[in-house]
């Protein structure tokens, strides 16, 4: 026991007694004339709450919080399967009184105060990293970047989905991260505990309850008050379900996207970035340049809000939340730093119509010439010889020269203004490249729009006999039993193959053969299964790109806001087209047997939506390789219907194919006036696998002009990123052009080249995958490819025996569609069923593709 005795002027004495650590015992002071007269002029003293991760174990942390001198925090909150944590739950443990100050955020600053210690509350959470030394040469500035996952045990995960109970949390994963200098260690940063951020919520709710000072934009990880020195909590913490319970800033993604559509094609200037991430409340001067303190906040910034893209460097996408957070919580800074940005910068890009590969002005706007004078009015195009047609929309001019090949072309003299010219180009191009210039354009300041339409497919060759092995395998298999296919060959943009063999139809419902099988012909539609994702998704995909309205480096979460939280947040559109997001191959929701439970089954699109984009697991990490997944094109879909605002059906048949009037390229093509007779028959007994299958609704009968893919039948009712897609030989001839044209197809623009060269890319481990394209590479896709093909091959493959293959090494391409499920079902020796028609060689793809390879090769 202490006491303390104050003399004063009235000599009375103040004893106090301090026992245990327990308040102040006040003796005496109902004799001081004292009233009470509160003043409107004060504030709390706590004004932020500060997250830390202690980075070792509950013991050693106890240890350096409670038993060592130095360090301390206001709680400490342990986490589930610690070996050095003896509870049977898990609880927290107050360490300071929230009124006394705690020695936990060292040199510090926020939103314009310094020492934040004396104004905060600090929560240590125990989150252990696994670091190792990293011996590689160090740039002066580093960021973290994940490299890689790993899997860690698995916990329940509740759901806030009104048709689902709660569902059973995937298997977490790890993600590994360089730490910037000067520390130089790559560790590995574990999930948070479910339990134990559950306890962190409802502790954190109870602390603002206490101190109403502390405000959205107040609640922070120390990396946001130390960056560059600290990292803490780290790129896994749950930033945005801790805002989902009331606690925390983060921003609104309809805001975001409008910054956005701003900043993609013209990002704010470094020095606006730095003043505004000193306007949200981190330690940053303006300087102008990317230099060290500017790369530290900004991996501070994104670890808080975009986890999934730690770089350093403020792009378009950074800079979209930045500014979506200073709207939301300091709109009047927001609209002052704004007022930075250029005006000229700041208007939407406006998409610009194109009509073939070559529509412009000639000669080029002065703001687009470039110093090298040999440079400009001159462009090259794809034409084949003897063909091609230049197109002139004349404004002001009299006259003009224009060469194609070198080789000056006869236009009319004068020309007349505002009126319309097209010339035959037939005695001037050739196979490949061609080259158009156009010089002189008189009188001076007069100008004209020159339209170079894209090659179009040219009638077939008859009687083309070096297919002759072809047709021989293909019609000798018919008759041992293989139900019928169309073949498709192009080259050089023109059709030099196109045959029809077999049946479209041999078996009536209930499984007997029809008197009379019904013959395939060459306008046939067939069902093209998993060509779905190529020629309607993965063409929409890159249409949305070309138009500027998509970016697959973002995360999915940019344009699908729901699909948040357990690993989802770190995924990238382009991890989906990889087949690298870490997807199972498929959720089996039309069935209640499947693997995931009954709360995964549907049959409704609306609630699979919410599914696939709320609650289906992950099997494995991101980026953990290439697992082949319907999932991730079903998810692809519904992001296209998301950005687009319209079905994924609607958009790609008014977007693209309409515009190349292919009116045989569809989804449910029966609801859409085609005939069931029209279409290849697949499986003889619906989907029951000839009785093996069984489940709600299941179809019996024959299928024809019905998808037979069960998830897209049932789950989305025929409309699915991953299949439900239906054409003939003719359409996709054309489609295969407009891959060959490299975006388009005579006057129609879909997508731009360097798009096309961005999805077809190889990755850096599997040169087979593109986004979402299947490559030949170096011979690896042979059962596909076959013998013969270029490593630029590509193309995809459908289950009900569907193949593509498009060469631009030969401008080639091949499309072979067959109805080979419409056959039989046998089961091998293991009691495995397959389909008879698989077991033939038309059915196996890389024959037929290696002697069309050979006829053209060898000729003959």
């Amino acid at each position: 026991m202490r006491q303390l005795v104050i003399n004063h002027s009235g000599f009375w004495r103040l004893i106090s007694s301090v026992v245990g650590g327990a308040g102040l015992i006040l003796a005496g002071c109902t004799s001081l004339p004292m009233e009470s007269m509160p003043s409107a002029n004060f504030s709390e003293r706590v004004k932020f709450l500060v997250l830390h991760y202690t980075a070792i174990d509950y013991a050693d942390s106890r240890r350096a919080l409670v038993d060592a001198g130095g360090l301390s925090a206001h709680y400490l909150v342990p986490e589930s399967g610690d070996s050095s944590y003896a509870e049977q739950e898990l609880k927290i443990y107050k360490l300071v009184d929230e009124t006394q100050r705690a020695w936990h955020a060292g040199n510090s600053f926020w939103q314009g105060r310094e020492d934040i210690n004396d104004q905060s509350i600090g929560i240590e959470i125990v989150n252990v990293p696994t670091c190792v030394s990293d011996a590689r040469p160090q740039p002066e500035i580093e960021s973290s970047h994940t490299t890689a996952l790993v899997e860690t045990p698995d916990s329940p995960l509740p759901t806030e989905d009104p048709y689902l109970p709660d569902v059973a949390e995937p298997a977490k994963f790890v993600e590994v991260s360089p730490i910037p200098a000067p520390e130089r260690k790559l560790c590995v940063y574990p999930d948070y505990d479910r339990k134990q951020i559950a306890l962190l919520i409802d502790l954190i709710q109870g602390i603002l309850a206490r101190n109403p000072d502390i405000g959205p934009t107040q609640v922070i990880g120390h990396a946001d008050i130390a960056p560059g020195r600290k990292q803490d909590p780290g790129p896994r913490f749950p930033w945005f379900e801790l805002y989902k319970a009331g606690i925390g800033a983060w921003y609104e993604q309809e805001t975001v996207q409008r910054y956005w559509q701003q900043f993609s094609s013209a990002p704010p200037s470094v020095g606006l970035i730095q003043s505004a991430l000193r306007a949200y409340g981190y330690e940053i001067a303006e300087t102008g340049i990317y230099d060290k303190q500017t790369t530290d906040v900004i991996d501070a910034f994104q670890m808080h809000f975009l986890p999934w893209q730690v770089s350093g460097r403020a792009d378009a996408q950074t800079a979209s939340i930045l500014f979506a957070l200073l709207e939301r919580y300091f709109p009047s800074k927001a609209e002052k730093l704004f007022a930075r940005y250029r005006p000229q910068d700041s208007a939407p890009a406006q998409l610009s119509l194109r009509f073939g590969q070559i529509d412009e002005v000639f000669p080029e706007p002065e703001d687009q010439r470039s110093e090298r004078q040999l440079v400009n009015d001159k462009r090259p195009f794809f034409a084949y010889a003897g063909r091609g047609e230049l197109i002139i929309d004349n404004r002001d001019a009299t006259s003009a020269e224009i060469l194609i090949n070198d080789q000056l072309i006869n236009i009319s003299t004068p020309l007349s203004p505002h009126q319309h010219y097209r010339y035959d180009l037939g005695r001037r191009t050739r196979d490949g490249v061609n080259t158009l210039e156009v010089r002189n354009v008189q009188p001076e300041g007069a100008s004209l729009t020159i339209r170079v339409p894209y090659p179009t497919l040219a009638a077939k060759t008859s009687n083309d006999k070096r297919f002759a092995k072809v047709d021989a395998l293909i019609k000798q298999e018919v008759a041992d039993g293989f139900p019928g296919a169309v073949l498709m060959v192009m080259q050089h943009g023109q059709i030099i193959k196109h045959s029809a063999y077999g049946y479209q139809r041999k078996y009536a419902d209930g499984g007997s053969l029809l008197p009379q099988p019904v013959p395939m012909t060459e306008d046939t539609l067939f069902d093209l299964a998993s060509n779905t994702k190529m020629f309607a998704t993965n063409l929409a995909l890159m249409k949305l790109v070309s138009d500027g309205r998509l970016d697959v480096s973002l995360p999915i979460s940019h344009y699908l806001p729901e699909y948040r939280d357990n690993g989802r947040d770190i995924r990238l559109v382009r991890d989906l087209l990889t087949h690298s997001a870490g997807y199972a191959p498929q959720v089996g929701f039309h069935t209640p047997d499947n693997p995931l439970g009954k709360r995964f089954f549907s049959h409704d699109g609306d609630k699979t939506r919410r599914l696939l984009t709320q609650h289906v697991p992950f099997t494995s990490g991101r980026g953990q390789g290439h697992v082949y997944s319907d999932t991730d094109y079903m998810l692809l879909g519904v992001l296209i219907e998301r950005i687009a605002g319209v079905p994924l059906d609607v958009y790609v048949e008014s977007q693209i194919y309409h515009p190349l009037h292919l009116h045989h390229t569809m989804f449910n093509p029966v609801s859409k006036g085609i005939m069931p007779s029209q279409v290849a028959a697949t499986e003889i007994h619906g989907t029951t696998r000839a009785g093996r299958v069984e489940h709600p609704g299941i179809r019996h009968y024959v299928l024809q002009g019905e998808v037979h893919d069960e998830k897209a039948w049932y789950a989305m009712q025929g409309v699915a990123g991953h299949a439900g897609l239906f054409s003939n030989g003719e359409d996709m001839a054309v489609l295969c052009q407009l891959l060959l044209n490299r975006g388009g197809y005579g006057q129609q623009h879909i997508f731009d080249p360097g798009v096309l060269d961005m999805f077809l890319s190889p990755e850096v481990d599997n040169a087979t995958y593109g986004l979402g394209w299947r490559r030949a590479g170096n011979g690896q896709q042979r059962w596909h490819f076959g013998a013969y093909a270029s490593p630029q091959a590509y193309g995809h493959t459908g289950w009900t025996g569907t193949v593509t293959v498009i060469d631009p090494a030969y401008d080639l391409a091949i499309v072979l569609l067959s109805n080979l499920r419409h056959s039989d079902i046998v089961e091998d020796e293991e009691g495995n069923a397959e389909f008879v028609g698989k077991q033939f060689e038309t059915g196996k793809y890389g024959s037929i593709v290696t002697l069309i390879y050979e006829a053209l090769l060898n000729g003959k």
